[in-house]
């Protein structure tokens, strides 16, 4: 029998809700995060993650959100007034149905690769909607897993969420702050994969991206907004490489999380168009 339990006020349950949706530290001290919109609960669910709460409005339910609170196991669920569901929402028009998800561990090992695979790195992110937008651009481009690192925004804050939307649930992303477990991880693909190839992303003139081979086992680089790599995963590429820009061209770079979409779009060129 599911468990639920009603709040009409802003009580100590409510403000851990809203915490989690705004304290990137207590998010991490609960190892939980808030989550609304049908797409991202719907690849949830699919993807296996541990959904611990439901928020609901029980006078406001459609027969998605019907289904998925009676399908869906849970720890316990809420149900809140329309008013603190509106002032817990990040929407103009108030979610139905929101969730309390439990964060999944970093570990590089435990996601499975292609035979053929092919890694992006995104070195200390620090803009929400580029964070979000590279996630997708990976899911939707084939890519193994993402790997952040160093002090970088909160991969799970609501803004990285929505804007990854469903891919967020789909595409393994590990968060690495020891550069040596990754320099590490790194030597033992060498070691598994033959070819294998880390290649870091410039905007200064280097080879074009067309002129790699991307065909090989790849970890692809990519870095800060502002800063670009810093210079330990500079040193540890194999080759470096941009994406010529128009010469008359008045921009020096793209967004990188534009540029990231190019990129993973010529590996899946050379690669065939398997993604």
């Amino acid at each position: 029998m599911m468990k639920e339990t009603n709040i009409y006020t802003r009580n100590s349950t409510f403000q851990k809700f809203e915490v989690l949706k705004t304290n990137r530290n207590k998010r991490y001290r609960y190892r939980e995060f808030l989550v609304e919109g049908v797409r991202s609960l719907n690849e949830a669910v699919k993807n296996r993650w541990e959904i611990h709460s439901f928020l609901y409005d029980k006078t406001n339910l459609s027969g998605w959100a019907k289904d998925m609170i009676a399908n869906t196991r849970t720890e316990m669920n809420y149900c809140l007034t329309s008013e603190l569901m509106r002032d817990l929402s990040g929407k103009e028009d108030t979610s139905e149905l929101m969730a309390v998800i439990g964060m999944r561990g970093d570990s590089l090992d435990e996601v499975p690769l292609s035979e053929t695979p092919f890694l992006v790195l995104f070195d200390r992110p620090s803009n929400r909607g580029n964070l979000g937008t590279m996630i997708r651009s990976c899911d939707a481009l084939g890519a193994d897993m993402l790997i952040l690192t160093g002090h970088a925004v909160d991969l799970y804050d609501p803004d990285v969420v929505v804007s990854a939307m469903g891919s967020f649930f789909n595409m393994p992303v590990i968060r690495m702050e020891d550069n040596a477990g990754l320099f590490s991880f790194a030597a033992d693909l060498k070691r598994r994969y033959p070819g294998f190839t880390i290649l870091g992303t410039t905007a200064h003139k280097e080879k074009t991206i067309w002129e790699a081979d991307l065909t090989v086992p790849l970890l692809m680089m990519m870095g800060n907004e502002t800063m670009g790599l810093n210079k330990a995963f500079k040193d540890a590429c194999d080759e470096l490489c941009t994406i010529p820009m128009a010469e008359s061209s008045y921009a020096s770079s793209f967004n990188v999380s534009c540029a990231a979409s190019i990129l993973m779009y010529e590996v899946v060129r050379q690669r065939g168009g398997r993604g």
